[in-house]
């Protein structure tokens, strides 16, 4: 696949969007094994739940944990398109949303290879973008959020991320952008959103669309990480 068929032109390094990254039969498969999951295992916030896969990242290092085949099945899909170079994914962040939902401005920082990828299932969101203050950034990881807060500037973009797709970033949009997704049911497509031209279905300024449960599938490389060894023996 060359990735360069899909680049979002429309903004700052560098967001690329596949629409259809996967099947709807794929969907309803990633859809199905998610409700199957132990309430155990959903870590709950107050505005989403969601799964570490792989281990929980940590600035100590991440325990790393297998990966259900059933999800490794997409994150070899992942990695076949050679984003990571020459890396290879080794943890999901699986966030659901419910309509009126969604996440605060954050940055994945530096626990992770700085290269985003998000198959989305269920239903279409909104992502913004605001450029970060850079002076006043200052990198704390939190490994339940898996986000960092961060001082905004004046300059943002949206992309409109439609089920079973996939959306890579990297360069100055994981370095320099916050994302999030506002608290709300419905949106209206205007001039913010960028990535029109890469969608899969045409709209038209002035649209409203309604927000569904989404399932969000963060597929991300961690360099640092171990294997927990436990000695029995005395």
């Amino acid at each position: 696949m060359d990735l360069s068929n899909f680049l979002v032109r429309n903004c700052p390094k560098t967001a690329m969007y596949i629409p259809n990254f996967i099947t709807l039969d794929e969907e309803q498969n990633i859809i199905a094994n998610i409700e199957k999951t132990p309430k155990p295992k959903w870590t709950q916030l107050s505005h989403r739940r969601l799964i570490n896969y792989g281990g929980v990242p940590h600035a100590n290092g991440m325990i790393a944990e297998e990966i259900p085949k059933w999800l490794n099945n997409f994150v070899e899909k992942v990695n076949n398109l050679n984003i990571f170079e020459t890396k290879k994914a080794n943890h999901v962040l699986i966030n659901e949303y419910n309509p009126g939902e969604g996440i605060m401005p954050h940055t994945d920082g530096p626990l992770f290879y700085p290269i985003i990828s998000t198959i989305s299932c269920g239903s279409y969101t909104i992502l913004e973008f605001v450029r970060q203050n850079i002076k006043n950034h200052s990198q704390k990881p939190n490994c339940n959020l898996d986000e960092q807060e961060v001082e905004p500037e004046n300059k943002s973009f949206k992309l409109l991320i439609e089920p079973r797709s996939l959306l890579i970033l990297k360069d100055n949009l994981y370095t320099d952008y916050m994302h999030s997704i506002d608290e709300v049911s419905d949106d209206f497509i205007n001039e913010s959103i960028v990535n029109l031209e890469n969608c899969e279905l045409s709209y038209k300024y002035g649209d409203r669309l309604c927000r569904k449960k989404r399932l969000s599938l963060t597929i991300r490389h961690v360099p640092k990480t171990s294997k927990l060894k436990l000695n029995f023996s005395k």
